[in-house]
Parts: C-alpha cells; sequence; structure tokens
C-alpha cells in the first residue's frame, strides 16, 4: 500500500527560544544569526551557512523580539493611531483606509483608544496616556482621528514623531490634517436639486458654527449664487443633528406657506427624522419632495424608503492619505499643504 505523501503541518512554536538557541541549533555563532536576521548585507556569510541559520529558524519556531530589535535601529515597521473612533458606525472606516495603505507600504498599524470629547471626565489624561504608550513601542509616526470634523488640541507629546491628523485639524495650527471637503460637498448636493428642477430648497442644519455645517451651508449658497438665486433665511432651521431634531426641523419648513419642494439635510438621522415629516403631511418623496442627506451613514442612507441620496464622508480615503502623508513626513519629504481636502462625492439612490 503507497503511503501517505500529505505535507507534514510546521512545528509547534516554542515560547522562549532565543537568538542563541537558533546559532547553537546551526552550529554557528550568535553574531552570524544576528547578522543574517538582519540581513546584513556587508556581512561575509557564505549562503550555505544561511541556509543553515534558516533552517534553524524554521525548526524552532524562533520569532525576532520586535520591541528590541525597533529599539537598537530606532525605528520600526509600526504607525500608531490615536482615535475615539472604534466604537463609531461609519468612521471606522478611517482605520480599514488607513490599515489597507499600511501594509501596501508594508507597516503595520497599534490602535490605541481615546475619549476626545470627553478630556474633563472620568478618561480625563486617557489620551495622553494613549500617545506615551504608542511612542513606547517606537512607531515611526501617529495618525490622530475624530469621529467627527473639529478643531482639536493634541498631546504635546504627539510633536516628538510625524503627526497627521484625520478629520480633524490642529487647533495651534502645527500639525497637518487630513480633512473632507465640506463646501464641495454642500454645492455637489444642492446642484443635485437644481438640476432636478428644484429652486425652493429647505435646509435642516447641524450645530450652526461647526466646520462642517459652516462648509455645507456656503456650499450650498454657492450652488443656488451661481443658479441666480438666494437661500431663504426661513428655510435654515437647525435639527441639532439627530433624528428627532430633523424631524423637529422638517416640521417647521414644511408647514411654512410656501413650503420647498426639496430638502437638503446636513446629515442622515436628520434625513431619517425627516422622512417621519413628509410622510406624516401625506407627501410622498420623491415625487412632492426630494431629499438629500450627507454622511453617507449605511445602515440609515440604504434602508430608508425609497432609499436616501446622500454625499458621503470620505472616512477611508482620508485614511488612505492620512498614511501616505505620514510615510512622507517619515521619510523626510516636505509637505506643502497643512490642509489636504478629500473630495465628498454624491451617491445616488431613489429620494431626488
Amino acid at each position: 500500500m503507497a503511503k501517505s505523501t500529505q505535507a507534514q503541518p510546521p512545528p509547534p512554536r516554542q515560547r522562549g527560544v532565543t537568538m542563541t538557541d537558533v546559532a547553537r541549533h546551526a552550529g554557528v555563532s550568535r553574531t552570524a544569526v544576528s547578522f543574517v536576521l538582519s540581513n546584513r548585507e556587508n556581512a561575509s556569510i557564505s549562503e550555505e551557512t544561511r541556509t543553515r541559520i534558516n533552517e534553524a529558524v524554521q525548526a524552532l519556531g524562533y520569532r525576532p523580539n520586535a520591541g528590541a530589535r525597533a529599539l537598537a535601529a530606532q525605528r520600526s515597521d509600526w504607525y500608531g493611531i490615536v482615535t475615539e473612533i472604534v466604537t463609531a458606525p461609519f468612521a471606522v472606516d478611517i482605520i480599514k483606509g488607513a490599515q489597507d495603505q499600511a501594509w501596501l507600504d508594508r507597516r503595520f498599524l497599534l490602535i490605541a483608544p481615546s475619549d476626545q470629547a470627553d478630556a474633563q471626565g472620568p478618561n480625563q489624561g486617557l489620551e495622553d496616556a494613549a500617545v506615551e504608550k504608542l511612542l513606547e513601542q517606537r512607531v515611526e509616526g501617529l495618525l490622530y482621528a475624530a469621529t467627527y470634523h473639529r478643531a482639536v488640541h493634541v498631546p504635546e507629546s504627539a510633536h516628538e514623531v510625524p503627526t497627521v491628523l484625520i478629520n480633524c485639524f490642529d487647533a495651534d495650527g502645527r500639525l497637518p490634517s487630513i480633512i473632507p471637503d465640506e463646501r464641495a460637498g454642500g454645492k455637489v448636493a444642492v446642484e443635485r436639486l437644481l438640476q432636478a428642477g428644484h429652486t425652493r430648497i429647505g435646509v435642516i442644519d447641524l450645530d450652526p458654527g461647526i466646520p462642517a455645517s459652516v462648509g455645507r451651508l456656503a456650499g450650498a449658497r454657492e450652488a443656488l449664487a451661481a443658479a441666480g438665486l438666494d437661500l431663504d433665511p426661513r428655510l435654515v432651521v437647525s435639527g441639532n443633528a439627530t433624528a428627532d431634531g430633523g424631524y423637529e426641523a422638517a416640521c417647521t419648513i414644511l408647514d411654512l406657506p410656501d413650503r420647498p419642494t426639496a430638502l437638503f439635510c446636513l446629515n442622515d438621522r436628520m434625513a431619517m427624522g425627516a422622512y417621519d415629516a413628509i410622510k406624516e403631511r401625506g407627501l410622498a418623496i420623491p415625487k412632492d419632495i426630494a431629499v438629500i442627506g450627507f454622511d453617507n451613514q449605511e445602515l440609515i442612507a440604504a434602508y430608508l424608503r425609497p432609499k436616501l441620496t446622500t454625499v458621503a464622508l470620505p472616512f477611508e480615503q482620508m485614511g488612505a492619505l492620512g498614511v501616505q502623508t505620514l510615510a512622507a513626513l517619515t521619510a523626510g519629504q516636505p509637505i506643502t499643504a497643512s490642509q489636504q481636502l478629500v473630495d465628498c462625492p454624491l451617491l445616488e439612490r431613489s429620494s431626488v
């Protein structure tokens, strides 16, 4: 009977295997092992010896001490990311974009959660500690990511290595940032409504004064001005970024004697509330009133009926660009723009 030729599984990794163990197994010096594992090109080590050392590494399951290697070289293959977005419903795409780009550069992300919005609460000091822990791991650079677009104060220790901000900007103006092009996003939303024949457009605003509100409203006004129209101030009502607020703001706008034929909601949660207000009044979307949102919060936009046309926040692209910018900084290349804007594309569904 023929014997099975199934490949044997690799030996299990042994805990505590050292470089000295590898040297003893291969019958060479520890220095020779060190030279081979660190790819020292100027080391005069024969191919036969290199092969023996690599076979010993495999046989023993030796794993290099990355921390010691980083300490010796004063660099590592790691970027650190300090973020509050690990529990956000859609901004985790920042991490995905950063992680995918880092992998293309043969770098890895170390993620340290923080509570940036609760600097005076029970987690006070967590953000400083997160940066310190990452620096202890000899990260080559830091990414600092926020759930929503705003000015931030970065811990002073972050300035010890190249640092790039994502979806936020440095209140002190010292660090480069990657932010969404809010103005262009607001403009493309209103241009779409104008193309559909709407000239009286209501806006459900976020909290007035925050960067997203300022930028998106500026873009909306720019699109209207290009069409020879003004934004009626009676048609701009804050929904405070919530579904309930969007419902109440929509009620206010829709109960005007000359109600608009379209609503631009500055986030998808408020659009969800606006849908209820519209349907309560016996109006149909988009036949009687069109609706556009902003964010592309997938759990909302894709499951409303009709599905919501919205402007997407480019979280994944911002994460990737953050890593590209960080790679340039760590390589000593100059960055020409302190703020890089990322396009917010319109996603067409069924509400216009």
